[in-house]
């Protein structure tokens, strides 16, 4: 299996990776100096946590929706309200968006190691949920996270998860203004890469190399966020997000300096050789082919077409510089 082994396989992590819309002039109001409710869901996670307390800081009422009972602690001693309960039932998450001005909907990851799982069929449950509660409890302003490559209906692997959500959501009456969020690849997804640099002492992946990989930081993902909850948009709109566009290259050798592995490489592999090792840990064999998939059609450009198309005029301040120093702390625990 050559790089790709069951120790040391293509680097899946169980986050996000981060149609087409004309581009939409029309003004956007900021609410000033209003308080607002606003429920997010994602409990404190890697976005919804920076995300609840810039709200908080700006003096705003936070909701935060979690499925542990475990968190509800934590979220308070942040001075948010906490909303124990599962995405999977309608009326808890109507109850949970009843009063808010405005809501953050986001899918959490399911379980790619579950063989029974239909990931398609996961997203557009909790898409539906969302569309029926948001209409139930009368909220007026979304902001949706979807991803990178949302735009496409086919070809972008497990992503199209996020597609169907997208056009749900839409279906929504015009009264309610929906805020799609394009984020790139994450770049924790890299984390996903440690053990096999260990193991290998390369970065081996069916995409990147010399290729772009579009990059971006959670904490400027949730800035964006935040941004956009609190203004109401003449029109619904897509936020696209990134901090940084990389070469796989680029990223190994930033990475490597970090760890002090100036030699680390990124070697392209084939799909069939990645398809095979995440089947060999033990992966949802469907949805190995939809990673396989995605990341292939990052290879390939399609996947951050409407990203380059439609480049954020700033770009985010968390770079990969930046987080290396993360990934070195995480590399030496390891």
């Amino acid at each position: 299996m050559g790089y790709i082994t069951a120790v040391s396989f293509f680097g899946y992590n169980k986050s996000r990776f981060g149609y087409k819309n004309k581009i939409l002039t029309k003004q956007i109001c900021p609410i000033k100096n209003q308080i607002m409710k606003i429920t997010i869901t994602g409990s404190l996670g890697n976005i919804s946590k920076p995300l609840a307390t810039t709200l908080l800081a700006q003096g705003h009422e936070v909701t935060v929706i979690s499925s542990n009972v475990q968190k509800q602690k934590e979220i308070e001693s942040i001075g948010a309200n906490a909303a124990i309960g599962s995405l999977e039932d309608l009326e808890f998450v109507t109850t949970a968006f009843n009063g808010a001005d405005a809501v953050y909907t986001m899918v959490p990851p399911g379980n790619y190691f579950d063989q029974h799982l239909d990931l398609f069929a996961y997203y557009t449950k909790l898409g539906n949920h969302y569309a029926k509660a948001i209409a139930q409890s009368g909220v007026k302003r979304v902001v949706n996270l979807s991803t990178i490559g949302g735009n496409l209906a086919e070809g972008n692997g497990i992503l199209v998860g996020a597609h169907n959500v997208e056009s749900i959501l839409n279906q929504l009456k015009d009264e309610v203004k929906v805020t799609h969020i394009r984020p790139n690849s994450f770049y924790y997804n890299l984390f996903g890469y440690v053990q096999m640099i260990k193991n290998t002492g390369v970065i081996a992946a069916n995409y990147g190399g010399t290729a772009l990989i579009p990059w971006v930081s959670p904490k400027d993902i949730a800035q964006v966020i935040a941004e956009e909850l609190t203004k109401i948009p003449a029109e619904r709109n897509i936020r696209r997000v990134g901090s940084e566009d990389l070469s796989g290259n680029e990223t190994a050798r930033i990475l490597g300096e970090a760890i002090g592995k100036p030699e680390l490489k990124w070697v392209i592999v084939s799909d069939e050789e990645v398809l095979n090792g995440l089947k060999a840990v033990g992966m949802n064999p469907q949805i190995a082919a939809g990673l396989v998939e995605m990341y292939a059609a990052l290879n390939s450009g399609l996947l951050a077409q409407d990203y380059q198309e439609n480049k954020p005029s700033v770009m985010g301040k968390v770079k990969m510089k930046d987080f290396a120093k993360e990934f070195a702390t995480v590399f030496k625990q390891v």
